[in-house]
């Protein structure tokens, strides 16, 4: 599988949508619930968040998520992330 993925050059798009089916699991439920639209375009994690103060604390700790996003899947998958 993974060999077919690199042939294709899909393994990058596949673990961007493993981040996103998992998304639940690395941030926990507390935020999940109040994420209602996630994705990912040109390396760029896009979040929309129903809560003004989850927005802003999510914005101060974009860099600590991007590392246990790394953590998780590994490098390279996203470069920054825009919170709405």
């Amino acid at each position: 599988m993974e060999s077919l993925l690199e042939s294709y050059r899909l393994k990058g798009r596949y673990k961007q949508v493993q981040l996103i089916n998992n998304w639940e699991r690395i941030m926990g439920k507390p935020i999940a619930v109040r994420t209602t639209d996630l994705y990912v375009h040109k390396n760029i994690l896009f979040v929309t968040v129903s809560s003004a103060p989850l927005k802003n604390e999510l914005n101060f700790s974009k860099h600590k998520i991007i590392e246990m996003f790394e953590r998780e899947m590994g490098q390279g998958i996203i470069d920054d992330i825009v919170i709405r």
